[in-house]
Order: C-alpha cells, then structure tokens, then sequence
C-alpha cells in the first residue's frame, strides 16, 4: 500500500461550528454537565447511538472545538464553556466563547493566525490545508467547515472587535488650528481594518496635549470600568515615550 492511500488528513472537525454549538446545547439540555456514557451522549446529541461514523464523526467534531469532555475511558461530557454560553448576558460574551471555540483546533487556529486581516480566496485555503497534510478531497471539505465556523463566530466582522476603544495619537508636528480639518495630522494605532470611521454607538473625545497637540479618544458604548483599565494599560505599554 503506498504512502498516498495510508496518508490521513490532520485531525480536525467534520462539523461546522454552528452546526456542533447547536447539538451541545441539545445535550446539555438532556445531560447538563453529568457524565454520560458515549452511547448516551450520542443520542441526546441527535444520533440513535454510538455505532455511526456519522455519530463517531460528530463526538470528535464537539471535542476539537472543546465542546465536549471525556472525563475518563467511555464517558462524555459537555463542557463548562457550553453551560456558560447558555446562560451568557450578552452578545460579546458569546462571540468570545464562540471564538475560543473556534481557535481550539491547532489547524483552525494556524490559519487565523496566518490570514489576521481576513480570509483569502479558497484557492489559497485549500493549498494551505494540503500543505498541512490534508488529501485534496479533504483539504476541500475541510475548508468548507472552516469558512462556516468563522462566518459563524463572526471572527472577523467589525461588532465586538470594533468594540475596542481607538486611540488617535499626534505626531510631533503642533496643531496650528483646533478645527477638525487638522485631523489628517495625526495617525491612529492599533485600529482594526474594518473598524467604522464613524458610530452613533462610539463616542469621540479630544485630549488637548502640550504644545497645541490634541489626541483623540474613540470609545464605545457601553464602555466598562475593565475597558478603562486594559485602555490605560495599553496606552502605557505602547504609546508612552520616556
């Protein structure tokens, strides 16, 4: 038998994210977060049992994203993080979930980190994947469980990521005027691509500086103590010159 037929594509899921999400919390419905047997964890995820490829498939799926937990030989459980998700307060809370969910599997997580600013064509995903150790039939099923995942989680759009407060900092030429049309002397930092110029869910704070120099504040609303604390410490760590 030659290497091609032995060869096996790298472990990763078979499901897509939403598809995985939406069969844990039907089992944790029926389970909450008690052990249970694989073949009863089978079929409160929707399957007659345990016995399927397609059952087996979709454990595996729920356990790359962490969905699942296998406390010991023969027993599944469903994760913290499920129970979290179901009773999360808010949106953000669940996209960052949804997101974690979505880096667990090494493979999925390598290629977020390579593409940061968004996805490329699926030509150049399925390369990726093949290069990783994929079969081509493989490489094209597995990317199109990975694009659904990131749609799903929302990874790269522009709602709780541009939710981060923008910090516009001067250069170090004065302001001759405190009119808006000297804007275009200043340079922003750490800003996402897609991040809106302008929100009626962002507030827009000047800070006037020494020298005639003003900087600007671009926060969102709602804006938390724990957002004050982590602005300020990144401002200390990037942005502060001695």
């Amino acid at each position: 038998m030659s290497d091609a037929i032995r060869r096996k594509s790298p472990r990763a899921p078979s499901m897509p994210l939403d598809e995985a999400v939406d069969r844990a919390m039907k089992a944790y419905d029926k389970e909450r977060r008690h052990t249970a047997p694989i073949e009863a964890m089978a079929q409160s995820l929707g399957y007659k049992g345990a016995n399927s490829g397609t059952a087996l498939k979709a454990i595996a799926s729920l356990r790359y994203f962490g969905l699942l937990e296998r406390p010991s030989e023969g027993q599944l459980a469903i994760s913290k993080d499920v129970e979290s998700y179901q009773f999360a307060p808010s949106e953000d809370l669940k996209k960052e979930l949804r997101i974690r969910w979505l880096r667990n599997p090494p493979v999925f997580a390598d290629l977020l980190d390579k593409f940061q600013g968004g996805l490329p064509s699926d030509a150049t995903l399925k390369y990726e994947l093949i290069q990783k150790g994929f079969l081509p039939n493989s490489a094209a099923e597995e990317l199109s469980v990975f694009r659904k995942s990131v749609e799903f989680a929302r990874y790269y759009e522009s709602g709780p990521r541009a939710n981060e407060a923008e910090v516009v900092v001067p250069n170090n030429e004065p302001l001759e005027s405190e009119s808006d049309d000297q804007e275009s002397s200043v340079s922003r930092v750490s800003v996402p691509p897609d991040a809106p110029a302008d929100s009626s869910a962002m507030d827009r704070i000047p800070v006037r500086l020494s020298g005639g120099r003003r900087a600007w504040l671009v926060i969102p609303e709602p804006f938390f103590s724990a957002d004050k604390e982590r602005l300020k410490a990144q401002i200390d760590l990037l942005l502060t010159e001695d």
